[in-house]
């Protein structure tokens, strides 16, 4: 991720061995991550079983909250593509019981199609 999309917002791909490591004691033994993306310090994380929404907190990032919403809460969704001026793409996620959506701003690298596919798999079941 280049310096002004993490200033910018913007969200790449995580490598996915490194963050198995770092979410051991998150996920179940029967889970596992599908895709993860970085927004700065921030991620947020497709398994399986759910999604999880990372925040890293204060100066260090050491505080951690782990925000995990299960499939099934999510009611609905919906992705904006990259344009020729707007480059880009936007990912917005509504939890039952909250009127405000989730947004997520991807650059312009990262295949906006394969984050709806695996939120299509996995609220569609």
């Amino acid at each position: 991720m280049g310096f002004f999309d993490g200033l910018m917002g913007n969200a790449s791909e995580v490598n996915l061995s490194e963050l198995k490591e770092e979410l051991k004691n998150v996920l179940t033994r029967s889970e596992n991550i599908e895709h993860a993306f970085r927004v700065i310090r921030d991620m947020f994380v497709f398994t399986n079983k759910r999604l999880i929404l990372i925040d890293k907190q204060g100066m260090t990032g050491k505080k951690t909250e782990y925000l995990s919403i299960p499939y099934k809460s999510i009611t609905y969704f919906s992705i904006e593509t990259a344009g020729t001026f707007d480059l880009d793409a936007e990912l917005k996620i509504w939890i039952s019981g909250s009127q405000m959506p989730i947004e997520k701003t991807f650059n312009k690298t990262t295949n906006i199609y394969n984050v709806q596919s695996v939120l299509a798999e996995n609220v569609l079941k």
